[in-house]
C-alpha cells in the first residue's frame, strides 16, 4: 500500500475534480469527447515528431530510437536544489512541442517521459495549456528528473496554481470541474541540463501526456469476460522490505509502486547488475526492489508513488518504454494481456470491497497479469506477506469497480476520490505488430 494512512494527492483531488457531477463544458475551441473513452494520450516519439518542435539549443537524432539531445546550449542557469540547498550552474537547452488539441477536453493531465540522463545531466518537463474560456495557464513544472540522485534530487514542485487549476504532485487538475472549465490544448517543454564545459547530454525518446475527463462515478458498468490467459510475471512482496531504507518513504510498507514496476520490468527482461545493487544491504532479499524505491523516490512528495517517475524509471532499462494513461475497462486490459502486455493499476478501497485482499487502502498499485476462465482478475499484489503469496485472484466486478471509479466512501463515510482507471504500461521500445495493435486499441501510440 502507498501512504495508506495519510491524505494523498488523490484524496486532495477529491475536493476539486471529483467533488460533484460534472456540468456542461464551455464552448470556446472544444473538441467533442468520445463518451466511451474520455481519455487522450498523445506523445512525441519519432524523428519527424522531434523535428516539428521548437528547438533552442537542441537537435533531433535519428536511429532505431529517435530522440532529442543538447546540440549547442542556449545558455547557463543556476539551480538551487530545494532538498540539498546546493546551488550549481548548468548549461541548458530547450525543446517545445507543437500545440496539441485534446480530443477530450480535460479536467486532468498527467505528463510522462522516457529518457537517458547520464551522470552530470538532468531534465525538466513543463506544461502550458489553453482553457475552454480562451485564457491560458502559466508554464507548470510537471517534474524535475534524473535517473540517478547524485546531481539533483528528482522532485515534483508544490504550490503551482493560477486560481483555475493546480498541480497536485504529478497531476494537472482543473480546480472546479463543475464549472465546465476544461483544458482544450497544451504544449510540453523540455529543458535539458548538463555540467558546464562538458559534452554530456540527456536523450529523451518519448514525451507525452494523458488528458482525461472521466465522469464522476461511484460505480462503473460491468464488462463481459473475454479472455482466459495468465502471463508469467515475477512475484515480489513489498512487505518483506518493511523497515528497510526508511528515508525512502518509510521502507517497504509504502513501496507498492516501485515493487509493481520492478515486477513488470523483469517480466520484460530488465536486470540490474551486482554493481548497481552493491549499495543495498546484502542481508536484504530482493534488493532490486530497494533499488526501484530509491530511484523512483520523489523528494517533494516524500514517496515512491509519483506516476511519471515510475514510468521514467522503467524506461531506464534497455529497450523498454513506459507511459502513464487511463484505461476504460477490464476489456482494455484483456486486449493488452492477449498481446503479452501486463498492466499496473491504481486503486483504493475498503477491506470489504475487495474479497480476499485482507486490507483496505487509500491508494495502492498492483499488476494485472491475466484472467481466469470465469473472467476474474489474476493480480500480482505486492501487499502480500511473502513473494510466494503475491499471486492473487480477485473478483472481476469488485476489481473493475475499485479501479475505474472516481468517487468512493472511506471508512469514515466521507466522499473521497478514486483513480478513474489510471495505469502504468511498460512495453518494448520496438513492440511487435501485435503489441502495437493492442497498444493502439487502448489509445497508446
Amino acid at each position: 500500500m502507498s501512504r495508506a494512512e495519510q491524505p494523498s494527492r488523490r484524496t486532495l483531488l477529491a475536493a476539486t475534480v471529483a467533488a460533484a457531477v460534472v456540468g456542461p463544458s464551455l464552448s470556446v475551441g472544444v473538441a467533442h469527447a468520445d463518451p466511451a473513452r474520455p481519455v487522450d494520450y498523445h506523445a512525441w516519439t519519432s524523428y519527424r515528431d522531434w523535428r516539428t518542435g521548437a528547438a533552442l539549443g537542441t537537435r533531433a537524432v535519428a536511429g532505431t530510437r529517435p530522440g532529442i539531445v543538447i546540440a549547442d546550449p542556449a545558455g547557463t542557469t543556476e539551480y538551487t536544489d530545494p532538498h540539498t540547498g546546493t546551488t550549481a550552474s548548468w548549461e541548458y537547452a530547450t525543446w517545445t512541442s507543437p500545440d496539441h488539441t485534446l480530443r477530450v477536453p480535460a479536467t486532468e493531465v498527467v505528463a510522462s517521459w522516457n529518457a537517458h540522463t547520464p551522470a552530470g545531466t538532468w531534465l525538466q518537463v513543463e506544461l502550458h495549456g489553453r482553457y475552454s474560456d480562451g485564457t491560458e495557464t502559466p508554464w507548470y513544472v510537471m517534474g524535475r528528473w534524473a535517473a540517478g540522485d547524485q546531481d539533483i534530487k528528482r522532485t515534483s514542485v508544490d504550490g503551482q496554481t493560477d486560481g483555475k487549476s493546480t498541480i497536485w504532485t504529478d497531476t494537472f487538475a482543473v480546480d472546479d470541474a463543475t464549472s465546465g472549465l476544461r483544458l482544450v490544448s497544451y504544449r510540453l517543454r523540455l529543458t535539458l541540463h548538463r555540467r558546464p564545459g562538458t559534452r554530456l547530454t540527456p536523450t529523451v525518446w518519448r514525451l507525452g501526456a494523458m488528458g482525461s475527463d472521466v465522469p464522476d462515478r461511484f460505480t462503473v458498468p460491468a464488462s463481459t469476460p473475454g479472455l482466459a490467459r495468465e502471463l508469467t510475471v515475477p512475484r515480489y512482496s513489498q512487505e518483506i522490505h518493511k523497515g528497510q531504507y526508511p528515508e525512502y518513504d518509510n521502507g517497504g510498507e509504502a513501496w507498492c509502486s516501485p515493487t509493481s514496476s520492478q515486477m513488470i520490468i523483469e517480466y520484460w527482461g530488465g536486470r540490474l547488475t551486482p554493481g548497481q545493487l552493491a549499495w543495498v544491504d546484502p542481508s536484504y532479499g530482493d534488493p532490486q526492489v530497494d533499488h526501484a524505491a530509491r530511484f523512483t523516490y520523489d523528494y517533494q512528495y516524500e514517496g515512491c508513488g509519483n506516476w511519471p517517475f515510475n514510468a521514467a524509471y522503467a524506461a531506464t532499462y534497455e529497450n523498454l518504454q513506459g507511459v502513464v494513461t487511463r484505461l476504460g475497462s477490464l476489456t482494455d486490459v484483456e486486449t493488452l494481456i492477449a498481446a503479452g502486455i501486463p498492466a499496473i493499476t491504481s486503486q483504493s478501497f475498503l477491506k470489504e470491497e475487495l474479497t480476499g485482499a485482507g486490507y483496505g487502502t487509500s491508494g495502492h498499485l498492483m499488476t494485472v497479469i491475466g484472467f481466469t476462465a470465469d473472467g476474474d482478475v489474476i493480480a500480482n499484489d505486492p501487499a502480500s506477506p511473502s513473494d510466494e503469496a503475491v499471486r492473487r485472484v480477485y473478483r472481476r466486478r469488485e476489481f473493475e469497480n475499485i479501479w475505474l471509479r472516481t468517487k468512493r466512501y472511506n471508512a469514515s463515510g466521507k466522499v473521497v476520490s478514486g483513480s478513474g482507471g489510471v495505469c502504468y504500461l511498460y512495453f518494448p521500445a520496438c513492440p511487435s505488430a501485435r503489441q502495437r495493435k493492442a497498444l493502439a486499441a487502448v489509445g497508446v501510440r
